[in-house]
């Protein structure tokens, strides 16, 4: 059931991308069922939910990708996910002025630990990867070095 909502939700997410469009482009406030929408200092609110859409799919769909890999190196899905939750607070509060150009960085902070550990747990991975591959032909050299000993 898990897989098929999770197939569900990601078949819907370009569809996401053109929710916007249902709202006004020509006015700063939208009156829906749900409550009123304001274009939050943007032009209008289709401005407005234009870029919040998009910030909300990228944020789900990394989120998603990130709880779903089974890689050691899954951590680096952090990055992007950390830029596009900088993002989407930059669209909420409308008092930035630029909204995705000085994200990066904010997030640098969060981004360069997660940088370095993740280049610390490769360059240790390598190095164990080598020694056992030469310990594995180590093995495989006194195998054949055994078997050609009884024949």
């Amino acid at each position: 059931m898990q897989g098929v909502l999770f197939t569900i939700f990601l078949v819907t997410t370009p569809f996401l991308f053109y929710l916007y469009k249902f709202a006004p482009s020509d006015a700063p406030t939208w009156n829906t069922a749900i409550g009123e929408i304001d274009s939050g200092g943007f032009n209008n609110v289709q401005a407005y939910l234009h870029a919040l859409v998009t910030k909300i799919t990228f944020i789900l769909l990394t989120g998603i990708w990130f709880l779903t890999a089974q890689s050691w190196w899954k951590y680096a899905i952090l990055v992007p996910l950390t830029m596009f939750l900088f993002q989407l607070a930059g669209v909420l509060n409308y008092k930035f002025e630029y909204i995705d150009e000085f994200d990066f960085w904010y997030s640098l902070p969060i981004i360069l630990p997660i940088l370095i550990l993740l280049m610390y747990i490769s360059y240790i991975a390598g190095k164990k990867s080598n020694r056992s591959f030469e310990l594995k032909q180590e093995v495989e050299e006194e195998i054949k070095k055994l078997l050609s000993d009884d024949l």
